[in-house]
């Protein structure tokens, strides 16, 4: 008999499984490593299992972190009643953590996050793009090249353009010179991307402004855009190469640390030199959240101008949980550590209770 005991499942795809399954798919041991690295959440949540354990405990719920290989034969031994299931990494091509909530919804589960249609959408920057811009959000018009060739040209654009993988995190294979004023430079940055990763690249009007990330846990039930967390996020430089994120996360990151090389960007609140601008972006997200579906925990990368103009660059089904903006976000808009911010919002969804009134 199943268990009555409330539970949380933690389904995460762990890098090196990520890793062994792109080796044996023809990829490049150093390319797999990169592309394995967006998933250096996992990496980092792992040593918290037992404080997240814990934090459940207190609350009285179970704690089960599962790998994404195992999800499907765990969960066929679970109570759907008193199962919560809750998606660390997402994916539909290189990661494959978006067949978690599709196998969640599969064996009726409770779940925390969007539903599995937004997983693959998100992970599809051309595609979310053309969604959100029919929502009427204000999200950079993109063309789409592959290996060299436009399948949808972009537009022009007086201040050069963007190029970056469409499947890929936003990041990977982003070199210095992604920014660039010429197309035929995109096409070959194109070729490039194709060459390392096999993934076509998005190719949008390059925006000004500063990186804002806005962060959304939906601690109790019924939280709403006044329990977005909307920051600044300043490190120096325009945009985060390949390099930049691999010192941030992960045991890359680890090492960065022991050599003296990480440097955590600064955050700052966006209300307190551009209100008008925080307006803006709650906004955004309550449009995203009643036309697109978002819900329980997410993120938006958004650019803003001087003039408080905003751009939506992208949404995020699953943030990572334990990079230090996220973290900041607990701690400032909810007063919890990462752990018990998990644990209290399963508490809430399963057992019906919150400890943080």
């Amino acid at each position: 008999m199943p268990s009555q005991t409330p539970k949380l499942i933690l389904v995460h795809e762990p890098e090196k499984a990520c890793f062994d399954r792109l080796v044996a798919d023809g990829h490049a041991p150093e390319r797999a490593a990169e592309i394995a690295s967006y998933l250096a959440q996992s990496t980092d949540l792992a040593h918290e299992f037992d404080a997240l354990a814990a934090a459940c405990q207190a609350r009285g719920l179970s704690f089960v972190p599962v790998a994404l290989d195992d999800a499907a034969s765990v969960l066929a031994g679970e109570g759907r009643d008193t199962t919560l299931v809750w998606t660390l990494t997402d994916g539909i091509a290189y990661f494959h953590g978006g067949a978690a909530p599709a196998l969640a919804r599969l064996g009726g589960f409770k779940t925390i996050g969007a539903d599995d249609a937004l997983f693959a959408l998100c992970q599809d920057k051309f595609r979310s793009g053309a969604v959100l811009g029919a929502l009427g959000l204000p999200v950079p018009q993109a063309g789409l090249a592959r290996d060299g060739n436009w399948l949808v040209e972009p537009p022009a654009s007086p201040a050069g353009w963007f190029v970056k993988p469409n499947r890929l995190g936003a990041k990977i294979g982003i070199w210095p010179d992604s920014r660039t004023s010429d197309l035929g430079h995109a096409l070959e940055l194109s070729r490039r991307v194709f060459a390392a990763y096999r993934d076509d690249v998005v190719v949008q009007p390059y925006v000004a402004g500063r990186n804002v990330r806005a962060s959304f846990l939906g601690l109790v039930p019924g939280a709403a855009v006044e329990a977005l967390g909307v920051a600044f996020v300043d490190s120096g430089a325009d945009f985060q190469t390949m390099a930049d994120s691999l010192a941030l996360y992960g045991d890359t990151g680890e090492a960065a640390k022991a050599a003296g090389r990480y440097a955590e960007p600064e955050l700052v609140a966006v209300a307190d030199s551009q209100p008008a601008a925080d307006a803006r972006i709650r906004a955004i997200a309550e449009r995203l959240t009643s036309g697109l579906g978002l819900r329980d925990v997410f993120s938006v990368d958004l650019r803003v101008e001087a003039d408080d103009t905003v751009h939506l660059i992208e949404f995020e089904v699953c943030p990572g949980l334990p990079c230090f903006d996220f973290r900041a976000y607990c701690r400032q808009q909810w007063d919890l550590e990462l752990a018990d911010a998990m644990a209290e919002t399963a508490a809430s969804r399963l057992v019906g209770q919150n400890h943080h009134l």
